[in-house]
Parts: C-alpha cells; sequence; structure tokens
C-alpha cells in the first residue's frame, strides 16, 4: 500500500511538472562583449510556431530539436538548451570566433576552426584582413594566424596577409610601409623570433622605414630588401 502510493505521489508530481508552463527565458552568452547574434534572434530560433514560447508546455518542448536549429546558425558555434524544474527555459551558448576578415565577393570571416563565418550586422571584429586567400588554404592561414593571436608582439603589429596562389604569405605590419615575405605556413616560433630580432634591431637604428621586404623563408637568417631611391 505505501509503495503503490509513493508510485502515484510520484506520476502525479511527474505529470504536473510536465503541465507546468514556460514561464522565463534566460540567454547564457559565452562571450558578450561580442555579440554577433541578438537575444531576439536567438528567441525566434527557439520558437516552431506562432505561439510565444511562455505559452508552451514544457511537455512540448524538444530540446535537442533546439540545439540543431540554434547550431544551424552561422554564429553560433556551441548551444545546450535545457528546462529547469521551476519552469525556466535556459540557453548557453558559444558564438563563433573571427580570426581575420577575408576580402572577398562578399567578405566574410576567418574562424579559429578554419571555417567560413559571415559578416554580422550586430558587431564588426576588429582582427586582420586578408586578400588573395583561397579556400585550400584556409586550414594553413588559420594555423598562421592562431599562432599570431598567442604572440602578444605579433599580435600587435600583424594587421593583414596576402596570400598568393601558392599559398606563400606576406605579412602587413603596422604604421610600416614594408611587408613581410613569411612564405608558407611552417616553422612559425623560428620566423617569429627572426622577424622580432630584425624588428628590435632597425628601430633602434631608425632604419625601419628604409626597407620594403623582409624576407623570413631563408633559414638562421633575416634578408631584408631596402627601397630604391625612387622608392620602388
Amino acid at each position: 500500500m505505501v509503495t503503490s502510493l509513493i508510485v502515484f505521489l510520484f506520476g502525479f508530481s511527474k505529470q504536473r511538472n510536465k503541465q507546468r508552463k514556460i514561464h522565463k527565458i534566460t540567454l547564457d552568452f559565452k562571450d558578450e562583449n561580442r555579440m554577433f547574434i541578438t537575444p531576439e534572434s536567438v528567441n525566434k530560433l527557439l520558437i516552431l510556431n506562432s505561439d510565444t514560447l511562455t505559452s508552451i508546455g514544457k511537455e512540448t518542448l524538444v530540446l535537442k530539436e533546439m540545439e540543431k536549429r540554434l547550431l544551424e546558425n552561422p554564429m553560433i558555434k556551441a548551444a545546450e538548451v535545457y528546462v529547469t524544474i521551476d519552469g525556466v527555459l535556459g540557453v548557453k551558448l558559444e558564438q563563433r570566433n573571427p580570426i581575420a576578415r577575408v576580402k572577398g565577393s562578399p567578405d566574410f570571416y576567418l574562424d579559429e576552426d578554419g571555417k567560413k563565418m559571415p559578416m554580422s550586422s550586430v558587431h564588426s571584429a576588429r582582427v586582420p584582413i586578408i586578400s588573395g586567400l583561397n579556400e585550400k588554404y584556409f586550414l594553413e592561414v588559420t594555423h598562421l594566424m592562431n599562432e599570431i593571436s598567442k604572440d602578444e608582439f605579433m599580435k600587435e603589429y600583424v594587421v593583414g596577409m596576402d596570400v598568393d596562389s601558392n599559398g606563400e604569405i606576406k605579412l602587413i605590419v603596422r604604421k610600416n610601409n614594408f611587408k613581410v615575405l613569411f612564405g608558407k605556413s611552417e616553422d612559425i616560433e623560428n620566423k617569429f623570433q627572426k622577424f622580432k630580432a630584425f624588428y628590435k634591431l632597425t628601430k633602434q637604428d631608425s632604419l625601419l622605414e628604409s626597407y620594403g621586404l623582409v624576407n623570413l623563408k631563408f633559414a638562421n637568417q633575416v634578408v631584408a630588401t631596402k627601397w630604391k631611391a625612387n622608392g620602388e
């Protein structure tokens, strides 16, 4: 008899919990300082029909389907949707992280995973600009960009890249007219160290502006070409 009563009460409580209405939605963005998608857009992705979300009983909510719709949005990297026992629909979101803006028709971002990410009408990311990038070199360029972002000096001075048809990379640096011929996205740390040593030495001697090209492709040396008298 006692066992039957416990089962009845459990089933009654479970049924009441199912029928309880959603009365609140909470959105938790991992990085709220860079909003590439608005809370209003997220809410629209959560709703299947014209009913407001707060009028839908919890038994009608299919959380995995909601997560799937959220993940189909090109601004969202990860999503978790859950319902609390007191009728709150919670959504945890991680936005994709752009590391570069690629010039194209139209322009787009390259994210930290080497994937295309569309421009956002909500927020513009301050990231280096890349020109000439072919899709087959996305992963190589992404690897280099991620390494640059982890190096304080390189992150400060590199503002863009030119990538040719063979995947050879030229870095564009801040406040200077020369370009840095980096070559392929390999031996990265060694090339960083060579560039830092060159920059420090020539800056001390006030020679930076006399160079047009700095070549880091050769082992254990930096080959720097000065501007000609006519500025070429």
